[in-house]
């Protein structure tokens, strides 16, 4: 027993001193690495502080899922057309009773055709017999939804223009290289992009960017945060930070 515990006091300083010489032989980090890093975190900070507004995308108001599709618009045009007709037809017969071509009575019975389908298209009296939108509902509804996603729109760019700031992000998502949005990223550069939205294809293309962007966000901020684990681990005191404050 005497014997194991002498031996046991002996091995304890070979074992300090391997752990030792691990210590030594573990690289250790450059000031070079360090100023790498922090330059990485403060351009990862910067990007974050930038593009956080894509956070605040309502997808529903730039999606326009209520927006009347080309069948609605198709048959509320016919029926429009179909209206026209009735009372151009109506006038006509009563004009031509004024002049004597047809006789009186046709041309009142056209008179009163033609009343009856004036009144069939006011608004109050079209909802009663049909709960179908007219050619002008359909119209006025898409140019308000068009107008709501500018507007929308117009908050999200802000002053700088938002989705060319995110462009800094392509590295992390490379579908904000595609160039079918080049057009939207000159726009918004110039701080313009808002007012041509002018079709709904438009509106969903920069919705697309959007959601890409926000993909490339949220790996922008998991880059960020591991560049801060890193920096904490290694005892960088002056690379591990915050994301900056909102604007």
């Amino acid at each position: 027993m005497p014997s194991d515990s002498a031996e046991a006091v002996d091995s304890a300083p070979a074992v300090e001193k391997e752990e030792e010489q691990a210590e030594e032989q573990e690289p250790v980090p450059s000031e070079s690495e360090q100023v790498k890093a922090q330059f990485k975190q403060r351009e990862l900070r910067l990007i974050l502080r930038q593009c956080d507004r894509v956070l605040l995308l309502d997808f529903n108001r730039l999606a326009m899922g209520d927006w009347p599709d080309d069948y609605t618009l198709a048959t509320a045009r016919r029926n429009r057309d179909l209206w026209l007709f009735g009372a151009f037809a109506a006038a006509v017969v009563f004009v031509s009773g004024l002049t004597g071509f047809v006789p009186a009575w046709v041309a009142g019975t056209g008179f009163g055709a033609f009343m009856i389908i004036l009144m069939l298209g006011i608004p109050a009296v079209r909802r009663i017999y049909t709960s179908s939108p007219s050619y002008l509902d359909v119209i006025m509804k898409r140019q308000r939804l068009l107008r709501e996603a500018r507007a929308y729109a117009a908050h999200l760019e802000g002053n700088e223009g938002l989705i060319w700031q995110c462009a800094r992000m392509a590295d992390f998502n490379v579908a904000l290289k595609n160039t079918r949005f080049s057009s939207l990223l000159r726009l918004s550069e110039r701080r313009i992009l808002p007012r041509h939205l002018t079709r709904r294809e438009h509106v969903r293309l920069y919705l697309i960017y959007l959601l890409e962007a926000e993909k490339a966000y949220a790996r922008v901020q998991a880059a960020f945060f591991e560049g801060n684990r890193r920096a904490i681990d290694q005892g960088w005191q002056g690379v591990a930070a915050e994301p900056e404050p909102r604007a």
